[in-house]
């Protein structure tokens, strides 16, 4: 009887202690200060867990930053064309309470230590949310967060001109003290050597024309993808937790959007926020962002405990 071929995962997996190992000897050059500012209300990461799972990864990067600098170099060579600084661009993905600012902040912390000095910029799509007239207009504002809720080709467009390498490039401000992006306000984005980008769809593929005529997406700027990956039941957990500290914090402000559920009973504002995990970011992490955890390069699998158990790194 022949024998059966081998079925090859796309994923290499590796435990925690298994993935730590592969630091080999780079540096440490954050502490517990820095973990401690640089993490999100509810996400308990400690030194040691950054040690062990994003020094690796950086580590990771700077052979993938090298790879797609040697390439853009063949490029230009065989192009006989100037050769300028192309921005290396980092995506950073997965469910609303995952944790994906963190991971972001983190490694724009490490990044910019590394001994060059790299210039590392961070950016969310949270920026390319339209206005809350224009989702009321459309009548998609309970849908906020979901793929049509976002300025697509804006984004895109953006992301074209930080990798052709355009200085000057603005970004819309969105607050999430009153809820919307800031009309008049941008922060400008000037030729970074590393960009990082963290939102929940910026993996989505979209839709192809039927014409077959190309058409770009936020993913054919991405140069490494990363996925925060955690169980439904424990992302509505985090997601709990997050609002009823928020709701003992910053939604207690006089301008929060959110000021009327500082003030509901405990009970009501519980009501609440699980009727909106429910109908809202279930539905979407269902439909429109856990499909796209098999494009990442790089999956990163939460446990209960918020820490990082699992790490699967795309076969190449």
């Amino acid at each position: 009887m022949a024998k059966r071929p081998e079925v090859l995962a796309p994923y290499h997996h590796f435990t925690t202690a298994q993935w730590s190992a592969l630091r080999a000897d780079e540096p440490m050059t954050l502490d517990a200060d820095d973990i401690k500012r640089l993490r999100t209300l509810s996400d308990p990461i400690s030194l040691e867990e950054a040690e062990e799972i994003y020094l690796p990864l950086t580590r990771l990067l700077s052979f993938y930053v090298e790879a797609i600098q040697h390439l853009h170099s063949v490029s230009t060579r065989f192009l006989e064309a100037a050769d300028q600084k192309v921005p290396f661009i980092i995506g950073v993905a997965g469910s609303v309470a995952v944790g994906k600012s963190t991971t972001a902040r983190i490694l724009q912390a490490l990044l910019q230590r590394w001994p060059s000095s790299p210039k590392v910029d961070l950016v969310t799509t949270d920026g390319f949310l339209y206005p809350n007239a224009v989702l009321s207009e459309r009548g998609i504002m309970e849908r906020k967060g979901f793929p049509e809720s976002y300025d697509r080709p804006r984004f895109v467009q953006f992301l074209a001109d930080i990798k052709s390498g355009r200085g000057h490039v603005p970004v819309p401000v969105y607050s999430h003290l009153v809820y919307d992006v800031v009309e008049g306000s941008e922060i400008v984005i000037d030729r970074p050597d590393i960009l990082i980008v963290e939102g929940l769809n910026i993996l989505q593929p979209g839709e192809l024309p039927r014409t077959g005529k190309p058409i770009l997406f936020a993913s054919d700027f991405i140069d490494f993808s990363i996925f925060i990956d955690a169980e439904t039941e424990d992302l509505e957990t985090w997601f709990m937790e997050r609002f009823f500290r928020l709701r003992e914090t910053a939604f207690r402000d006089p301008n929060s959007f959110f000021r009327r559920f500082a003030e509901m009973s405990e009970a009501e504002a519980g009501e609440f926020g699980r009727k909106v995990w429910r109908t809202i970011n279930l539905p979407n992490l269902l439909d429109n962002v856990l499909p796209t955890r098999g494009r990442a390069d790089l999956i990163l699998k939460k446990g209960k405990s918020h820490l990082i158990e699992d790490v699967q790194l795309r076969r190449v």
